[in-house]
């Protein structure tokens, strides 16, 4: 079963040991970011540095001259990715024998909230969420789609794989976050990630709701949940405190828009891309979710990209619905973290990829190559060469 391992540029650039390391641990392939959010990071092998900040959201190469005279473009990274960093990088995996796929992610990206607020999710109370770029705003479309199809074919790439190409809401984790007070479930964060901006108001318009009516609803369902008194059994919960009507309203303006987007940013990237590259999409199989995996339907998507990468760290039991729609070549990744420190089991990765490829993944992701300890990276050798 083929595997890649996730890098960042930085983890590679200045370390001439790197490639030959991530070649050594039996993957095919690197997933290599090339638009990336902010993030602290450390490179515990990096021989001039332990750890790396990278302040804002950026691009890790110099951005075309498509971004000129427009308010939304996408910002070239500062000294942590500086000049052409992901090409650099690019060509050091390649010249070790890998196959270079770009990581790209897209709605999430807290300088563009603070630089243009009126781009951000706004929920039922009226707070923005900086991070989460309202994707139903047509000018937040048009940077998406450019930006995806930049992003994703750099030269010398051979596929793409996009990262937050859907709905982002209230859960992420921000700087010294401190939301963990009310367990809100999957009702609560589908609830307080409903968006009021002035787009969303006239989508669920046209689903027939008013939206001030809708966002006092929101706030009087969310009630129950500040007090801890709601029983949030997902979706179910969301239809019993909005009612079954409104609540499917509400889900088909997201469900559509999200598809929507989904659909054009592929096929920019297709337009862009040489013959054969593949297009991958972080993906969820339950379209109300928020966040890096994109909460998709599980046919649509699969008859838009060529496959999806799927979270399995914590069990594979979000494959079955897309290995139930996959037709014969379609891509099924199973995204296992292996790094003990984050979270990850590298030690039982045999075992992960065996259950995995039961369920229907055809290829593993291995988060993250340039992140574990070099005590995970000689499980993650052992794993793999166990397959």
């Amino acid at each position: 079963m083929r595997a890649s391992a996730f890098v960042y540029p930085w983890d590679v650039n200045g370390d001439p040991e790197a490639p030959a390391r991530i070649a050594g641990l039996g993957v095919e392939q690197v997933t290599l970011a090339a638009a990336y959010h902010s993030t602290r990071a450390l490179t515990p092998r990096h021989p001039r540095q332990r750890v790396v900040t990278a302040e804002y959201a950026a691009v890790l190469y110099p951005p075309g001259d498509r971004w000129a005279g427009r308010g939304l473009r996408p910002y070239p990274a500062g000294c942590w990715a500086p000049g052409n960093a992901f090409a650099e990088a690019a060509e050091a995996l390649a010249a070790a024998g890998l196959e270079v796929h770009t990581w790209v992610v897209l709605a999430h990206n807290s300088r563009m909230g603070a630089e243009h607020p009126d781009t951000s999710v706004v929920n039922a109370y009226g707070d923005r969420y900086p991070w989460a770029p309202c994707i139903a705003q047509p000018g937040t479309r048009a940077y998406l789609t450019d930006l995806a199809a930049e992003a994703a074919v750099r030269p010398g790439a051979r596929g793409t794989e996009l990262e937050s190409l859907g709905w982002y809401g209230l859960q992420h984790l921000h700087a010294h976050d401190k939301t963990a007070g009310v367990s809100l479930g999957e009702a609560g964060q589908y609830l307080m990630s409903l968006c009021f901006c002035p787009s969303c108001r006239a989508g669920y318009g046209e689903q027939g709701l008013d939206a001030d009516a809708l966002a006092a609803a929101v706030r009087r369902a969310l009630e129950p949940l500040w007090r801890g008194t709601a029983d949030d059994t997902g979706w179910p919960t969301v239809e019993k405190l909005l009612g079954e009507e409104t609540a499917t309203a509400t889900r088909a303006w997201r469900d559509t828009t999200a598809r929507t987007l989904q659909e054009e940013a592929v096929a920019a990237v297709r337009a862009a891309a040489p013959r054969g590259f593949r297009v991958l999409l972080h993906a969820d199989p339950v379209s109300y979710h928020c966040g890096a995996n994109a909460g998709v339907d599980p046919a649509h998507i699969l008859s838009v990209a060529d496959g999806v990468v799927v979270p399995c760290t914590g069990g594979t039991a979000l494959l079955a619905p897309f290995a139930a729609e996959a037709r014969q070549g379609t891509v099924l990744a199973a995204n296992l973290t292996v790094v003990t420190g984050m979270g990850g089991s590298p030690g039982t990765l045999a075992a992960d990829a065996a259950r995995a490829r039961a369920e229907g993944a055809t290829e593993l992701r291995l988060y993250h190559a340039g992140l574990a300890s070099d005590e995970d990276l000689a499980a993650v050798r052992a794993g793999l060469a166990a397959r």
